[in-house]
């Protein structure tokens, strides 16, 4: 929204295309939102694929075969498809009743549906807190909210805080006092109980590397988890940007590595809202061949400290069991993954042959960066590329009926 009202105050005509049914994406969901009206706002619409600066686009909801398809040529591209929770295998993760956190906050703030009455919040990172705030709002019990790491990180970043950020620390941290939630730092779930469904889980108190140094058990109905977030760089990788760290590499106008194809939010790094919408304003700004003078350098301290103080560490991967499931969609264990492994799969592309891991639905989306870090791990190198996750001509699931629709350039004579 950002991005689009910046350039349509640049004078450049501007269509925005918004996978959710109203604007405001995740963050601002049902709080009604505006863009500038001479924005084309394109509502339950998806790119499904890029070709240059062509986009392919349908438009309706995912499951009606009514979708209607169209084809955008532009003159610029900002890309700001957003982050998905990232969760860390354990055993019991693909019981029902283990939830991500972002899909409890949408069900709360959407819908003002609890995923259950007793629940336990687990991972890393500050999203944990709201999330924590939006299940008591519905009425569920938070039993506790687990970070898995110590929080001092913080410590090594004074510059970072800011009045609005601690104002927001302040706000949930009485939260949690006011309601008896009890933040566990240094703690995490590490296993899952039931068998239709979670009835308990394993909580443990963890060595700085996450390995675990204690266990106790305590009765849920429910289990939110949440390690972060991983990027949607589909359309980036297909764009054919360069990547640095896991992230599209843009310049300070949010331009990247492809002429005509700027990013900004989630896709350039994790840092929240505030940066995001900031990162939005420039580069819609850039793309429409103007200039903002809005300021990232505050927001961008903010991201560097929460990357310092909510990292992921290797010890999560000595939870696992052989029996526990890395890929959900093709029901492949860690032990498959193993066996996969010592057959010098030394590669994302032989990896997924030699253990079906990433090709169900979700095309490794949820399960690839977990699968191979396993994989590096026990071959004890770093074997592939960071685009190769994220390789997927076609971005989001459509019909072969949709993809026959699909108007094709003018075919000269040989």
């Amino acid at each position: 929204m950002a991005a689009a009202n910046a350039a349509a105050r640049a004078g450049a005509e501007v269509v925005l295309v918004d996978g959710e049914p109203t604007l405001g994406g995740q963050y601002y969901r049902g709080t009604p939102q505006r863009v500038d009206p001479a924005v084309e706002h394109l509502a339950e619409s998806a790119v499904w694929a890029m070709e240059g600066l062509r986009l392919h686009i349908r438009t309706g909801a995912a499951d009606s075969p009514h979708r209607t398809g169209t084809v955008v040529d532009a003159d610029a591209v900002v890309l700001a498809t957003g982050a998905h929770d990232r969760v860390v295998p354990f055993p019991g993760w693909d019981l029902p009743g283990v939830y991500t956190a972002g899909a409890a906050q949408t069900l709360a703030k959407s819908q003002g549906i609890a995923v259950g009455a007793r629940v336990v919040v687990s991972g890393t990172g500050p999203f944990l807190l709201p999330v924590a705030e939006s299940l008591v709002k519905v009425g569920a019990r938070v039993l506790g909210v687990c970070e898995a790491n110590s929080g001092t990180g913080w410590l090594r970043h004074p510059r970072a805080a800011n009045p609005g950020k601690m104002a927001e620390l302040a706000h949930y941290a009485g939260m949690l006092l006011k309601l008896r939630v009890p933040l566990w730092r240094k703690t995490a779930v590490v296993a899952a109980h039931g068998t239709d469904r979670v009835t308990a889980v394993t909580i443990a108190r963890l060595n700085p590397d996450w390995t675990i140094r204690a266990t106790r058990r305590i009765e849920v109905d429910a289990v939110c988890v949440g390690h972060g977030f991983t990027p949607r760089l589909e359309l980036a990788v297909a764009a054919g940007c360069a990547l640095k760290d896991g992230f599209v590499a843009v310049d300070e106008r949010g331009a990247t590595s492809v002429p005509g194809v700027y990013a900004a939010g989630e896709i350039t790094g994790i840092g929240g809202a505030d940066l995001a919408a900031a990162e939005g304003e420039v580069a819609g700004a850039a793309a429409a061949g103007s200039e903002s003078t809005k300021s990232l350098t505050g927001a961008r301290r903010f991201a560097a400290a929460l990357a310092d103080a909510h990292p992921i560490k290797p010890g999560w991967q000595t939870w696992l069991t052989p029996e526990t499931l890395v890929c959900r969609c093709e029901e492949v264990t860690y032990q498959a993954l193993c066996a996969a492994t010592d057959l010098d799969a030394a590669g994302v592309r032989t990896l997924k042959l030699t253990s079906r891991v990433g090709l169900g639905l979700c095309q490794g989306r949820m399960c690839g960066r977990n699968a191979t870090e396993l994989a590096a791990t026990r071959l004890d190198q770093a074997f592939f590329d960071e685009a190769a996750l994220h390789r997927r001509p076609i971005a989001t699931p459509i019909r072969l009926s949709e993809l026959a629709e699909t108007p094709l350039e003018p075919q000269e004579d040989p």
